[in-house]
Parts: structure tokens; C-alpha cells; sequence
């Protein structure tokens, strides 16, 4: 009996170291440096503040500055008169081709008639002659000619005339009075300050397909702490290319413009893609 009790108690033993321990766990650790999840329903982006409309203005000939009639900072209507050039010459083409169409015009009224008066210097006496109406067209012609000159030194004395092209703010004036301006060089730069927009600076092409215009967008301007909306007004249809990377320019047009907004401001955009 004891001898079978120490063979049970040796193949228990036996058994025990026979059989395998249980395996540890395993775990899954996520790869080092591995960027956030990105919502399928959203596409982020960084942006920038800018107008909806910026142009830089300068004047088709070369004169010296005669007066400017705005100063940084002010708002402007279209077609107010922002700057003018001394171009006495223009000026004086335009009274003279003034006053050479009032004669010819005035002349071709007087051949109009049909017939005129003749009085003979000798005898005084009177007499009427039919004109031809050849004469008056002749006349009419040298008249509109005339027109046509006058028209002309108009159009080229209004090229010494700056003139705002849309309403918007004065942000830059890069001469003064007296100072000799050239063809094209830029005077004055104007932007629409009070109609602001956001562009995206950094949406790569792999997320450009997912999103459309019309889109909601929600944009955190950093500077104000505040976020506001708006939606995606259009798609840039040409690339650019930033630090290496293919991108998308996007304009959104804001919903409502907070005060504060400035030019130039950073903000992070949230395009809803759903």
C-alpha cells in the first residue's frame, strides 16, 4: 500500500512539470511619434487672414505727382479720386481740341440751309442761292472729326486721374507731391478690409478630393481666441507648392465678421466633409 501511494505521488509529480506554463499577454504598443487620428468627417487645415479684394494701383504714362487726395487709412467709394498728376500738356490739348469742335460745328450749322443770302458789296443788292447739301455733310464730317481729337485728349488726360476701382481702405501710399512717377510703378494699394476671407495655406492633395464648395467650416482664429464660422467659397484648380509638399489653396467666406480681425491673422480651419 505505501509502495503504491509514493508511485501515484512520482507520476503526479511528473505530470505537473510536464506541462507548459501559461503564455504571457502580449501587447500592442502604438508605433513612437505616430500623428493623431483625424475625424473621417472633418478635414483640418491651417490658414491666413486676407481681404477678398487687394490691388496694388499705378498710372499708363510718367509725370510728377500734382496732388494726392487720400491718406492711409481711409475708406474709399469706387471711382473716387485718389491721386493726379501734373500734365499741363494733356490739359492743353483738351482746350484746344474743345474749341476746334465748337468752330467746326458751329460752321457746319450755318450750312445746314438750304439756300443763303448774298448781298453784292456794289450795288447792295440781295440775293438768295441754293446750297448744296454736299456742303453741310462736308462741314458735318470735319466737325465729327473734330469730335473724335477732342475725345481723344479726354481720354488721355484721364489717364493722369487715379481712381478707386472698388470700395475698400487705403493700406498703402508709396510716393509723395512732386515726386516723378513711371509707367506702372505702384502708388497706392487698396483692399477690402471690412469683407475678409480665410485661405488655407497647408491642405495637402490628399485630402483636396474630399472637399467641395458649400462645405460648413468651423475656424479658430488664435489671435482672438474665438471661433466662427463660414463655408468653402472655391478651390484653388492649381497646385502650390510649400516646404516640398503639394497643397491646395481654399478660400472660405465667413458667415459674419468679428471685430478684431485683422490682415494677416493665423487661424486652423475644420472643413466638415460628411
Amino acid at each position: 500500500m505505501k509502495r503504491s501511494f509514493l508511485t501515484l505521488a512520482g507520476l503526479l509529480i511528473l505530470v505537473a512539470c510536464a506541462s507548459p506554463a501559461p503564455a504571457a499577454p502580449i501587447s500592442t504598443l502604438a508605433p513612437v511619434g505616430e500623428a493623431p487620428a483625424v475625424s473621417g468627417d472633418a478635414v483640418i487645415a491651417s490658414a491666413d487672414v486676407e481681404p477678398a479684394q487687394v490691388v496694388e494701383l499705378g498710372f499708363t504714362i510718367s509725370a510728377l505727382v500734382k496732388e494726392i487726395h487720400v491718406t492711409k487709412g481711409d475708406s474709399v467709394k469706387a471711382g473716387d479720386v485718389m491721386m493726379t498728376l501734373s500734365v499741363p500738356e494733356l490739359e492743353y490739348a483738351v482746350i484746344a481740341a474743345e474749341a476746334d469742335y465748337k468752330a467746326r460745328s458751329q460752321a457746319a450749322e450755318l450750312q445746314k440751309a438750304d439756300k443763303v443770302l448774298y448781298v453784292d458789296p456794289n450795288t447792295g443788292v440781295k440775293r438768295w442761292y441754293s446750297l448744296p447739301r454736299e456742303v453741310y455733310l462736308k462741314a458735318l464730317s470735319k466737325a465729327d472729326q473734330s469730335k473724335a481729337v477732342w475725345d481723344t485728349a479726354l481720354a488721355n488726360l484721364a489717364q493722369a486721374t487715379l481712381t478707386a476701382p472698388f470700395d475698400g481702405t487705403v493700406v498703402d501710399i508709396q510716393v509723395i507731391p512732386g515726386e516723378l512717377v513711371q509707367v506702372n510703378q505702384v502708388v497706392i494699394t487698396i483692399a477690402s478690409l471690412d469683407h475678409l476671407q480665410i485661405i488655407t495655406t497647408d491642405l495637402s492633395e490628399r485630402d483636396i478630393a474630399r472637399v467641395q464648395a458649400g462645405q460648413d467650416v468651423n475656424i479658430y482664429i488664435e489671435a482672438l481666441d474665438e471661433t466662427i464660422t463660414g463655408d468653402v467659397l472655391r478651390i484653388s484648380p492649381i497646385a502650390e507648392n510649400v516646404g516640398g509638399d503639394v497643397v491646395f489653396p481654399v478660400t472660405i467666406d465667413l458667415d459674419g465678421q468679428p471685430d478684431g480681425l485683422l490682415w494677416g491673422m493665423s487661424a486652423e480651419v475644420e472643413i466638415q466633409t460628411e
